[in-house]
């Protein structure tokens, strides 16, 4: 069933509003796709990129687009941006991809923003463009599949002062979707028409991509496939690693790479987005050491670090209180917790194939936060350990690998193609 034909879903009056289409040659994606994927081949766990083994067949058309959704708590109208890649030439039903990009410590690195392809001249750069849709871009677009990415809340072109919501479900899900329905009615405005319907996702975005799957499943709208590269599901513990790997996990913290420091930021991100969406107004007071409010207020309102103050990031372990997950410290911070919970995607039944692709060195996921929803997700449900991969290069060898890396089983391409 496609997105167009299910009657109960909340988008089915989305409409884009898409800029001229632009058209980027197979041989460039596959350049830039070799260019970056050092980048992201971090500890070299993969072999080289080789356009043999891993180019793209087709020319690939993006559409920056704009559309219409709105808060679910209040229903106020906001728009959201996005971009729809079509592979060039194909002919017949496309199958679709709706692609959630990871987290971005910015306003402006986001899928949309790569329609700026088009000027030849153009450089790419890591900190300032969506690499990760790049991949998707050169990898699926470029083998066939029209890939949709939402820019989400208070992201891209229609940031409009509305602050981001990083991992609050109601309001992701709403304009995810409306964001795939949008771009599902511009694929058929440009004569194409959606076949079969797969979800992928990667670190913030592989969290978005479960609940938009159990949102597709409880408005009985097929999903073909889902796949998921280090997928936070675990919210609490997730909270609680970040905060204190040794206290989570004392028998293997020293086995794993502690939390990076930009792990700091999106920790800020969080407490803003969850201040901002549930109400916890005092969230920032209750939760966060005194002397680093300030520092997360700043970052809160523009997502800037400047040099001499980068230096100054608190560690990790220092930031929150102490005994924010062993004791009862204050209501709203009860309520945090709760809140977690609530979006946590550990214990859920799928009812197609899923898969979680993640890395047994990711500095931001320790494996057993990921093992609990693989033994409780059903026979659906496949995990992909990737031996030696970081937080990127999880990512990548799910796009790029083969089975010595992947345990034996397949990438994302070629995983895909076997569900259609």
């Amino acid at each position: 069933m496609s997105m167009r034909q299910a009657s109960a879903s909340p988008v089915q009056t989305a409409q884009a509003d898409a800029g001229p289409p632009v058209r980027i040659a197979r041989a460039r994606l596959d350049a830039l796709a070799a260019k970056f994927y050092p980048v992201f081949n971090e500890g070299n766990v993969l072999g080289a990129f080789s356009a043999e083994r891993h180019g793209a067949r087709y020319d690939v058309e993006l559409r920056a687009f704009t559309t219409r959704s709105r808060l679910p708590q209040t229903g106020e109208p906001v728009e959201v941006s996005g971009l729809l890649a079509v592979p060039a030439g194909r002919e017949g039903p496309v199958p679709v991809v709706s692609w959630q990009h990871g987290t971005i410590l910015s306003f402006d690195q986001v899928p949309s923003n790569l329609t700026k392809l088009a000027v030849e001249r153009y450089e790419l750069r890591d900190s300032v463009d969506s690499l990760e849709t790049l991949f998707n871009i050169q990898r699926l677009a470029g083998n066939g599949y029209a890939v949709i990415a939402a820019d989400y809340l208070g992201k891209g072109a229609y940031r409009n002062g509305r602050d981001e919501a990083y991992a609050v479900k109601d309001v992701t899900v709403q304009v995810c979707l409306d964001v795939l329905q949008a771009g599902v009615r511009e694929l058929e405005r440009s004569g194409r028409r959606q076949s079969a319907l797969f979800l992928n996702g990667w670190s913030q975005g592989a969290l978005n991509t479960q609940w938009i799957k159990q949102d597709l499943q409880r408005r009985g709208i097929a999903v073909a496939a889902t796949a998921a590269q280090s997928p936070f599901n675990d919210l609490p513990n997730t909270f609680h690693y970040w905060s204190s790997p040794q206290s989570f996990a004392p028998s293997t913290a020293a086995s794993y790479p502690p939390p990076p420091a930009w792990i700091v930021p999106c920790l800020i991100v969080l407490l803003g987005s969850y201040r901002r969406y549930y109400g916890l107004a005092d969230l920032f007071e209750t939760a966060i050491r005194p002397q680093y409010r300030a520092f997360a207020e700043k970052y809160w309102s523009d997502y800037s670090i400047d040099p001499q103050a980068a230096k100054t990031i608190p560690p990790v372990a220092d930031f929150l209180i102490e005994g924010l997950f062993e004791r009862y410290t204050h209501d709203t911070n009860s309520r945090l917790l709760r809140r977690l919970a609530a979006n946590s995607t550990t214990f859920w039944d799928y009812d197609s194939p899923i898969r979680f692709y993640y890395g047994l060195a990711d500095e931001a996921l320790n494996p057993r936060l990921v093992s609990m929803a693989l033994a409780s997700g059903g026979r659906d449900m496949a995990g992909v350990p990737v031996k030696g991969a970081s937080h990127r290069a999880t990512f990548l060898a799910s796009l790029y690998g083969d089975g010595a890396n992947l345990n034996g089983q397949s990438t994302v391409l070629d995983w895909f193609n076997s569900r259609l």
